[in-house]
């Protein structure tokens, strides 16, 4: 099924916030989302609400919209929520995955095992599109909802720091690809170890990112 016009400016927004072609710290007009993203109003709302759940936008009555700058510090503190929220849900998701989910995620470990484009855009769907499986993997509507905004703020994040070092790329496509493997093959022991060594690495790369000049 398609997703709706409203889901679908919610992801074209998000893709635009997370590589900053909705500029941070800007006041922006609902006209000026509109024109950008080529979505009516009422759509453009819905999904204005849902970012602004999600932390991505603050909506300013009668002024606009704000992208909020990226925060070392709120990602640490994004982090220490996540880890314990990941790893419930490599947990579930090593167990409860249907078979459909477990052939999809061995489908998705191959995409990032053969991934060797520098098209990061390619690459940021392939991580939302592994994220969302891992959730939904879980069977668990709550965590599912309570893991996406944090997925998200940390994806932006990553993009935003990526020139940090060359090798995060690899490092990440490994990361995610080992979890995705472990859930295809209901390994719950490695996914556990995979999703502990993900939220590793992303604290490690948070710590980078204060050290490297931007």
């Amino acid at each position: 099924m398609a997703p709706n016009k409203s889901t679908q400016a919610y992801d074209v927004l998000e893709r635009m916030i997370i590589f900053q072609d909705i500029q941070a710290g800007v006041m922006v007009s609902e006209a000026e989302l509109m024109e950008k993203s080529g979505f009516g109003r009422t759509p453009l709302r819905e999904a204005l609400q849902r970012l602004s759940r999600d932390n991505l936008v603050q909506v300013v009555p009668r002024r606009g919209i704000l992208v909020p700058p990226i925060s070392v510090e709120a990602q640490f503190k994004l982090l220490e929520t996540r880890r314990p929220l990941e790893e419930l849900a490599a947990t579930l998701a090593a167990t409860r995955a249907r078979p459909e989910q477990q052939a999809a995620a061995l489908q998705r470990a191959s995409e990032f095992k053969n991934f060797t484009e520098r098209d990061l855009h390619e690459l940021e769907r392939v991580l939302r599109a592994g994220h969302e499986l891992v959730a939904k993997s879980t069977q668990n509507q709550f965590l599912e909802n309570a893991m996406a905004p944090l997925q998200g703020l940390s994806r932006r994040f990553w993009f935003a720091h990526l020139r940090s070092d060359p090798d995060d790329v690899a490092i990440a496509i490994d990361r995610h690809g080992e979890l995705l493997t472990a859930i295809g093959e209901q390994d719950q022991e490695r996914a556990i170890a995979a999703a502990r060594s993900l939220i590793d690495y992303l604290t490690e790369f948070a710590y980078a990112s204060v050290k490297v000049p931007a």
